[in-house]
């Protein structure tokens, strides 16, 4: 039974395929949740898994693909800009999957009357390379600690422990990795601002961030497969970065919020 109404969600870097994804809240999420459109802003498949032949499709990814197509075929709006672990699906750029359009970027018009800029990201990966070893590196890292920290924390649930990540406890204190989102988050706004918006709304960097600066907004979703974020836009036009804890079980409380701009400020015309 659905029991939120929004008027937009923006979710991005699924990973359907890789064992990490978090499809179950996920799942819980969709069907809880009815909005005028949802946007997917990339890395929704993960065809580097399929391709290297570490991924694993089970019925539980397949159903969130099911879940998507069932909204999309009862009204909802689905647009789906690819990103670069599914790249394959931006040669269908400017046309549909069925009900589902494809976009290289997008623009959406809230209620308010502001215009966001929405792209996946990985666009302005050749400005902050960091060099071929390393990057590749900096994946098999990642990948490994967000494999590490699921384990662990099915041991703290066991011991009635909450969620804790591991991840975003490295991420806070390596100089490196905020200099990067730092950089990527830059590059971004930049470009953003040069395409005359009034905000930007991307993933990649699997760093949910809801902020206003000097009146313009950079929204990042995060992602579903260590912190589990949806931005959400309201009926007023407000917009809501939601996190769905990992070891909530009551109905209807599984989302809360975790950022948002004060009423007021994002979102009205007049502080443009």
């Amino acid at each position: 039974m659905t029991n939120r109404s929004v008027r937009a969600v923006f979710i991005s870097d699924i990973h359907l395929a890789n064992p990490n994804s978090q499809v179950t809240l996920l799942a819980e999420f969709l069907r809880t949740t009815d909005m005028e459109t949802l946007y997917l802003l990339g890395d929704i498949v993960d065809l580097w898994k399929l391709s290297t032949r570490k991924g694993r499709w089970s019925r539980q990814h397949e159903a969130i693909l099911k879940l998507i197509l069932a909204k999309a075929n009862n009204g909802t709006k689905v647009v789906y800009v690819p990103g670069n672990h599914d790249p394959f699906f931006r040669h269908f750029a400017d046309t549909t999957l069925g009900p589902i359009s494809v976009e290289h970027e997008a623009i959406h018009t809230a209620a308010t009357g502001e215009r966001y800029l929405l792209l996946h990201g990985d666009r302005f990966d050749d400005d902050i390379y960091c060099g071929h070893f390393w990057w590749h590196l900096g994946e098999w890292a990642y990948e490994s600690i967000v494999t590490l920290n699921r384990y662990l924390n099915r041991v703290r649930f066991l011991f009635g422990k909450p969620y804790w990540s591991l991840p975003g406890a490295l991420k806070v204190r390596s100089k490196k990795a905020r200099a990067y989102i730092e950089s990527f988050e830059t590059r971004v706004i930049q470009y953003a601002q040069s395409q005359g918006v009034q905000g930007v709304i991307c993933g990649h960097i699997h760093q949910g961030t809801l902020r206003v600066s000097d009146g313009f907004v950079y929204a990042n979703d995060g992602d579903w497969v260590e912190s589990c974020t949806a931005l959400l836009e309201h009926h007023d036009g407000s917009l809501e970065l939601l996190q769905v804890p990992h070891n909530a079980t009551a109905p209807g409380t599984r989302l809360h919020p975790a950022m948002a701009p004060e009423p007021g400020i994002a979102m009205s015309n007049q502080t443009r």
